[in-house]
């Protein structure tokens, strides 16, 4: 069914990475209790073991006060608490392992909720036999529109799916979707022309073609994404899961063939026991959280409005080395700005910025209101003079003032304004004239854009004053972060169509690494592929039909919802906020991704060494008391030792929820010294941290009767 967004007053909430809350736990847990029905648990080989093991021996503490208690364990006796603590414990860490997963399905359901809670249907006016002329216009349900149906929304209306207006220009408010209130402008045949179903029309009446099938709207699509339904493991994950479960099996051999080895030595171990060893060697704290990790990696994307399609786009975010920047909008601000003003003639500095200015205050556009405020920051005084007006046409090329007194001031390009000066058959002085066109053609191959400015008194003698310096101005900050992706080891590409004269200017202001002049669709699609045949991958964004085949062969394509529908299909990634300079924050998300991964499954496996000291002298200490200078940890008895791993073991997992869900701090860095920091941290960490644990645990532990 084709799904409607109703006028809301704020967009869907963008939750905040936050520490885990009580309330958090409670909501995921009956999903949490769902999740331990062994359909779902044989889909994690390594807590399916757990949730078999724990099954086990829960069968055999129900069994044992009918078979006169439980078995000693290695010759020494055990509580007759101990099977049943045990099974306990082992259920707690199938649960807590579920938990994880619950808690971070539920913060992408809560967003879910409040889209879904806002959808409902509405009629469209369907045209038919468009574009032929008259055309009949039917009022139909928007669930019964399809592909390739052309509907016409007027002011005031919701447009009723998912196309592209192929006829008109309206402002459309589209904060449903991005939480943007300001509205956009959408119109037909360029790369602007793309509207979603549920967003208002605000002003004028477009015709829209539909590209989305009933129930794969992108509001249909947003549902599936943030709440999980469509999450597919990814290569890495599905990796790392193989890994566990070669190491679970492992175990599994180990813990099968201890007793017959041990037989010949010592008295068998139990069955719970043997149980509780398997579920503390095996790395249940990795493969309890790993899930958790991925869908944390889509929701902090999701936060930044960013809609991944898979998670396979997350991760090879991760692994990028190369980006593909756009110049206009990403690098630079996209207008032109005023940045320098150059006199010449002899004409005073703070006459040329007054006149540039007086010229400017009345000018709409960016480039006036930067000139206003260049000349504001150099002191100059931008209070407007009495006068009329002058706006810029396409035939003079020229904006300015004529004053009360008679003055007539002009801005504009060049050869304008010197044929404005020499209209009555007066000359430009040549010691004038040429520091003047040497000004004008410097700025010009520098990329900029020269507007002379000139004054005349009211007796016609004009003066050329100077030259006001318009360039692409480059975004503050951004050589601080392309110097931190060069540390990360990822190279940036600047992408334009300028000549190569201004691109290399602009690259070596901005301070990319490479940049590619005057590309055009092909060019970008030949770099990406010669990029990848280099092993390297690559990242790139785009919003335009033409940009649709290098989006789609970048390994990661990060479409503007601003974008053409082609460009949005093709990419393996939505910006809802169309912001392109959000392409080194996926990259950053995806490598935190990647990190939080590493460092925890590090983590799982540096635990497991102080479980073999709490676990194995514990086995057969009552055989060979000499294993009891392994018990570095002067744990109370074999029984209390065995249960204190176990119960570490568990509450592990719900101490790590929160890091596994936040990510792992990233710091910019070299593969080298991230794997270093890591290991420091989470591997050594890793280490001590049980040994902590478990004594402590064990403290409490002692205190049970027979422990």
């Amino acid at each position: 069914m084709t799904t409607i967004l109703k006028e809301a007053p704020a967009a869907a909430p963008r939750t905040r990475a936050r520490g885990l809350s009580a309330a958090q736990l409670r909501d995921a847990l009956p999903g949490a209790v769902r999740k331990l029905d062994p359909r779902t648990q044989w889909r994690n080989p390594v807590m399916f073991l757990v949730w078999a093991g724990a099954a086990l021996t829960t069968a055999i503490a129900v069994a044992e006060p009918f078979l006169g208690g439980p078995e000693a364990s290695g010759g020494t006796p055990v509580p007759l608490s101990f099977t049943p603590v045990i099974a306990g414990w082992l259920w707690l860490t199938v649960l807590f392992a579920n938990l994880a997963e619950s808690v971070a399905e539920g913060r992408g359901k809560a967003q879910a909720d409040t889209l879904r809670q806002t959808r409902t249907s509405t009629m469209a006016r369907r045209l038919t036999a468009y574009p032929a002329d008259p055309v009949d216009i039917e009022e139909v349900p928007s669930s019964e529109l399809r592909r390739g149906d052309v509907v016409v929304v007027s002011a005031g209306e919701l447009i009723p799916g998912d196309g592209d207006i192929v006829e008109g220009i309206a402002s459309v408010d589209e904060s449903a979707i991005t939480g943007e209130s300001a509205p956009v402008i959408r119109e037909s045949g360029g790369d602007r022309s793309a509207v979603t179903g549920g967003t208002r029309v605000l002003s004028d009446r477009i015709v829209v073609r539909i590209t989305s099938k009933p129930g794969e709207t992108f509001v249909d699509r947003m549902i599936a994404l943030v709440e999980g339904a469509s999450r597919q493991r990814t290569p890495n994950e599905i990796a790392l899961n193989i890994l566990l479960a070669s190491l679970s099996i492992v175990f599994v051999v180990v813990a099968l063939v201890l007793n017959p080895i041990a037989s010949f030595a010592a008295a068998p171990v139990s069955i719970p026991v043997l149980v509780a060893l398997l579920v503390c060697l095996i790395p249940t704290t990795i493969g309890a959280l790993l899930s958790a990790i991925g869908i944390a990696g889509m929701d902090r994307l999701v936060q930044r409005n960013v809609l991944a399609m898979s998670g396979r786009a997350v991760e090879a975010a991760g692994d990028v080395t190369t980006l593909l920047l756009d110049k206009t909008g990403t690098i630079t601000y996209g207008n032109r700005r005023a940045a320098a003003f150059e006199t010449v003639g002899g004409a005073h500095a703070d006459e040329l910025v007054r006149m540039a200015a007086l010229s400017s205050l009345a000018d709409p556009t960016p480039e006036g209101a930067s000139i206003v405020e260049l000349a504001s920051t150099q002191g100059a005084d931008v209070s407007p003079a009495p006068g009329e007006v002058v706006p810029f046409t396409a035939q003079t090329r020229m904006s300015g003032l004529d004053a009360a007194d008679g003055t007539r001031i002009r801005k504009g390009a060049g050869s304008a304004v010197l044929a404005w000066l020499e209209e009555d058959g007066r000359c430009v002085p040549s010691d004038t004239r040429a520091p003047f066109d040497a000004i004008v053609d410097g700025i010009a191959r520098s990329g900029g854009t020269p507007l002379a400015v000139a004054v005349k008194d009211a007796d016609g003698n004009g003066r050329l004053l100077g030259v006001v310096h318009l360039k692409d101005v480059v975004k503050d900050g951004l050589g601080a972060r392309f110097a931190e992706l060069r540390a990360m080891g990822i190279r940036t590409v600047m992408v334009t169509g300028d000549n190569p004269l201004t691109a290399a200017a602009i690259a070596q202001e901005a301070g990319v690494d490479d940049y590619l002049a005057e590309a055009t669709p092909e060019d970008k699609l030949a770099y990406i592929r010669r990029e990848q045949e280099g092993g390297r991958l690559v990242a790139m964004t785009g919003d335009g039909t033409n940009d649709a085949p290098a989006l789609a062969q970048a390994d990661v394509g990060v479409a503007m919802n601003s974008g053409t529908s082609a460009a949005k299909e093709a990419g393996n990634m939505v910006d809802l906020d169309s912001d392109p300079t959000k392409l080194i924050d996926i990259v950053r998300i995806g490598k935190q991704l990647l990190i939080t991964r590493g460092a925890l499954t590090t983590f799982s496996i540096a635990n497991d060494i102080a479980k073999y000291f709490a676990i194995i002298p514990a086995m057969f200490m009552g055989v060979f008391p000499q294993l009891s200078a392994l018990n570095i940890m002067g744990l109370h008895s074999p029984a209390s030792a065995v249960l204190s791993a176990v119960v570490f073991n568990a509450l592990v997992i719900v101490l790590l929820i929160p890091l596994a869900l936040r990510g792992v701090r990233f710091r910019a860095g070299d593969a080298s010294s991230i794997l270093g920091r890591n290991l420091a941290v989470y591997g050594v960490g890793g280490v001590i941290a049980p040994f902590a644990g478990i004594w402590a645990i064990d403290l409490v532990v002692r205190l049970l009767p027979g422990f």
